[in-house]
């Protein structure tokens, strides 16, 4: 057989009449003479003539949806209509035998709720071979975004022992007896005898050891997993996910914000210069699921015109307190429509709210910054009227939060005063403060949640069909 070529390759070469080898998977098989075969590089399939004539009958029969061959042929104009070219057979082998009446993935239509149950095969469909390749695609504009920048990537702790939200909704690392740990004299469990020689839990953020990155190499930036403990089973709530996540030394809040727009507009410019296709495909599916909804709850945009439509307008910059305004004099608050009415300042904003600025008000997206202090994390920097901080959230359409982020405090006695405030221990964090004591710099950072992002610019409506094998509460399969 020849070198193998990628039916993507194939598909995209104006030439015709040479000789190839394919490997992928049959899609279908019909007229006993046209396999539909995917090999995952495209959701286009290459579609092979076969001569039934020309092939062992046992091995024929093996020809069925789902199994794997390799096919080596010539590159011919197809004669038929829906393909510009076919591959015609000279020789087949069967790599993988595959029972079409036992294989879960059937021709028909399937929900994503159950092939979320057959994560394992659901790559093989369509909708999830786009999303993936999507996924590949953003998450390698991310790293290259940064590159240019000329960020250092720092790979932080997945083993931590520091709580970096303050949330406490972590997961627990311990190598233990937990039906017979070990005892203190007051008969709590004594993690010194465990394996780190104290209590350690799974990160839910780079963010503090990003930072002593950035006190040493100016500009950095995380891309890795994290993990949360909340009991939340929702459509946008994962246990573990992926966060990216830059630091930068000698930013303040605007420089923040500025990166973080040219950020976002890069992946999503990368994905539609180099995932069309897949991006294409995509936006027809969503169209044909908003067919189903009330008109009312369907999107006013398609999905490629609402990722140009952000590629194409400005964020709208407000702060906290003139959204509350905003808010609090809307028609759904008037109204009572919203499910957590907003009343007060200092009221933390609820996805209902921040969809409201996004879609109806502005009909953009939206960086809120300078928030209560009071709902905030104890490291960021506070503004001097003593009730904000210069925090700052990029807000989408139909995402809600998809940027969280902030200037940071750098002052070493502002800081140590809020930790003792919020209880946070103080010795605990030495390392931490130490960048606040030798050469301390202004600096600044924010975390965009990967998939939060792929949701957006898929389109898809579940954050567990973005994520290769989704973890939940209760479901940790494959």
């Amino acid at each position: 057989m020849s070198q193998r070529v990628k039916i993507r390759q194939i598909l995209l070469n104006s030439s015709t009449n040479y000789d190839v080898t394919v490997k992928g998977w049959v899609r279908t098989f019909r007229n006993n003479q046209f396999i539909a075969l995917n090999d995952g590089s495209t959701n286009n399939n290459l579609q092979v003539v076969v001569n039934e004539a020309e092939i062992d009958p046992a091995l024929f029969k093996r020809i069925t949806r789902g199994a794997a061959i390799a096919v080596t042929g010539q590159i011919i104009p197809s004669l038929g209509k829906g393909q510009r070219i076919e591959l015609k057979a000279a020789q087949l082998e069967i790599l993988g035998d595959c029972d079409a009446e036992a294989y879960p993935i059937q021709p028909q239509k399937q929900s994503l709720e159950f092939l979320r149950e057959i994560a394992h095969l659901r790559f093989r469909t369509n909708t999830f071979g786009a999303v993936f390749r999507l996924r590949h695609a953003l998450a390698f504009a991310v790293h290259r975004f940064f590159n240019e920048k000329g960020f250092v990537y720092l790979h932080t702790p997945i083993i931590t022992a520091s709580d970096a939200e303050g949330a406490g909704e972590m997961f627990r690392v311990t190598t233990l007896d937990l039906k017979n740990p070990p005892r203190t004299e007051n008969g709590e469990i004594d993690y010194k005898e465990d394996f780190f020689g104290r209590t350690t839990n799974l990160t839910v953020s780079g963010q503090l050891e990003g930072e002593l990155g950035a006190m040493a190499f100016g500009d950095i930036y995380t891309f890795g997993p994290t993990f949360r403990a909340e009991n939340s089973n929702t459509a946008r709530h994962l246990a573990e996910f992926w966060m990216i996540e830059p630091e930068m030394a000698f930013y303040d809040l605007k420089d923040n914000m500025d990166l973080a727009e040219e950020f976002i507009k890069y992946v999503i410019r990368y994905a539609l210069d180099n995932n069309r296709e897949d991006l294409e495909f995509l936006a027809q599916r969503l169209a044909d699921e908003e067919k189903g909804k009330p008109q009312v709850e369907r999107s006013e945009m398609g999905l490629i015109e609402k990722l140009e439509f952000v590629l194409n307008n400005e964020f709208m910059r407000i702060t906290y307190t003139e959204a509350i305004d905003i808010l609090k004099n809307s028609k759904p608050n008037k109204n009572k429509k919203f499910q957590y009415p907003v009343e007060e300042w200092g009221t933390d904003l609820q996805s209902e709210h921040e969809r409201y600025l996004v879609e109806k008000h502005f009909k953009k997206p939206v960086i809120l910054t300078d928030y209560p202090a009071a709902i905030k994390s104890f490291y960021m920097k506070q503004n001097e009227d003593g009730k904000t901080v210069r925090a700052m959230d990029i807000l989408f359409p139909g995402i809600g939060e998809i940027v969280g982020g902030s200037q940071r405090e750098e002052n070493y006695d502002k800081l140590v005063r809020r930790m003792n405030e919020l209880n946070i221990p103080v010795e605990e964090l030495y390392w931490y403060l130490d960048t606040r004591r030798f050469g301390t710099a202004p600096h600044a950072g924010f975390g965009l949640g990967f998939e939060r992002l792929v949701l957006f610019v898929s389109g898809m409506s579940n954050i567990r069909d973005v994520i290769p094998f989704p973890r939940t509460p209760k479901n940790a399969e494959f």
